[in-house]
């Protein structure tokens, strides 16, 4: 089985997330390809098993181009396209699992994993299972401790899942 992850990665947490999640995914023996979201194929192009999804959380949801520059300004890396437009799409059928990265301190509102979700739904996806969010500290990181730890079970549950392995028992 193949799953792709696609993340946008302002400060490179989401992206050690997406790391940890395909970390996991291998102990279930799937490949995996990760791709950054500037690097990444059309979402109409994409022929795998399981097609996963994170972005940070920005102004509670997902980024858009001014939240983009003013990551930037504050010391991000410059991102030209996020998830949000790459999710502007032609119906798709996939079986698709979505995650964020979410600050912390202070527990803001908003998941950008729910908003990829619904817009990845209402284009015809499945969803492997919920939304799930993992949280930073800060706008610029770090993870919270324990995070990179649950974001590989997290991809063992999604390789259990992708696989029929998984019994809601075994949570």
């Amino acid at each position: 089985m193949q799953a792709l992850i696609v993340y946008e990665s302002a400060w490179g947490n989401t992206q050690e997330i997406a790391e940890a999640i395909s970390q996991g995914l291998s102990e279930e023996d799937i490949d995996f390809q990760l791709s950054d979201i500037q690097d990444a194929p059309a979402l109409g192009q994409v022929d795998a098993d399981l097609l996963v999804v994170g972005a940070p959380t920005h102004a509670f949801g997902l980024s858009r181009e001014s939240t983009r520059e003013d990551a930037h300004h504050r010391g991000g890396a410059l991102i030209a396209s996020g998830v949000r437009e790459w999710l502007d799409s032609a119906p798709v059928s996939l079986t698709v699992a979505t995650f964020d990265t979410h600050v912390r301190h202070p527990n803001l509102p908003g998941h950008a994993s729910r908003k990829a979700a619904k817009k990845l739904k209402k284009l015809g996806c499945s969803l492997l299972t919920d939304p799930e969010s993992f949280n930073v500290e800060d706008y610029d990181g770090p993870l919270s401790p324990g995070e990179h730890d649950r974001a590989r079970a997290w991809g063992h549950e999604l390789g259990r899942r992708l696989t029929g392995r998984y019994h809601e028992h075994d949570a």
